[in-house]
Formats: C-alpha cells, sequence, structure tokens
C-alpha cells in the first residue's frame, strides 16, 4: 500500500546517491548499521545522522538532518514511528527528493503530508532488501 514498485525502483536508481540515515550509530547490533553497509556496497553515499553525530561507515555523522551542510537525495528513517512524522517533515524542509520508513516504522499522515510536498515515499520496507531484489 505505501511502497509501489515503480515508486521503490524510483528512489533506489533514479533519486540520487545520497542517503541520509536517521538513526545510524556504530552500533553495528542495530538494523540502521547493517542497512547502511548494504546500501554503500551499492553504491550509496550513507550519512550517519544521530544525536551522538559519530562517524560511521568512513562518513561523518550529524546531529540532525539540518546540519548536514549538502544536499540529500533520500532520507532513511530509523527511529520510531512517533518520531517519524517528524523527520519526514525535516527531509522536506531540507529538499530531500524521498523519504523512506523502515519496516515497522508507520506514520500514514506523514506519507501524506510528504507525498503532497511532492517526495516519493516509502513506508514499512527495507532499502537494503529491496535494492538486492532489484539487482538480482
Amino acid at each position: 500500500m505505501y511502497a509501489d514498485t515503480e515508486t521503490i525502483r524510483r528512489i533506489l536508481t533514479g533519486t540520487g546517491d545520497t542517503w541520509a540515515v536517521v538513526g545510524l550509530s556504530g552500533n553495528r547490533s542495530r538494523a540502521a548499521y547493517g542497512v547502511a553497509e548494504v546500501l554503500q556496497r551499492f553504491g550509496k553515499r550513507v550519512v550517519p545522522v544521530h544525536p551522538k553525530a559519530e562517524r560511521v561507515h568512513g562518513e561523518d555523522g550529524y546531529a540532525s538532518l539540518a546540519d548536514i551542510p549538502f544536499p540529500v537525495d533520500v532520507v532513511d528513517v530509523f527511529v520510531n514511528s512517533e518520531l517519524a512524522g517528524a523527520v519526514a517533515d525535516e527531509a522536506v524542509s531540507i529538499g530531500a527528493r524521498a523519504v523512506w520508513f523502515q519496516l515497522g516504522v508507520i506514520d500514514e499522515k506523514a506519507y501524506e503530508r510528504t507525498r503532497a510536498a511532492g517526495l516519493d515515499m516509502v513506508m514499512d520496507r527495507c532499502p537494503a532488501i529491496e535494492i538486492a531484489a532489484l539487482n538480482s
């Protein structure tokens, strides 16, 4: 319902290669760490966004999307659903081209606002799974 095949393909292959991953830290046991690693293997630049602003996978981290000093194509959201809508709104405000809510992250109102702002959006899916399927 929130992830048609064409939108998934467009985000993964045509939207751009700079992905801000909100919730990505140096904690190797968290899903964000592994997903970011997969995205890098497929040629994406992964920018960590976390309050700790840690350097992860060779990229400097930032405390918020607004702190990133260069354009971001896709905002990949690894925060709980209650916080995700604010992240989607921030993605719109920084001029991102797409928003991706990870598996289990669902906010229907944020989806509607983000789409109404003209951004592509996928919700409740994993880009690491989808990009591997596109390239198999």
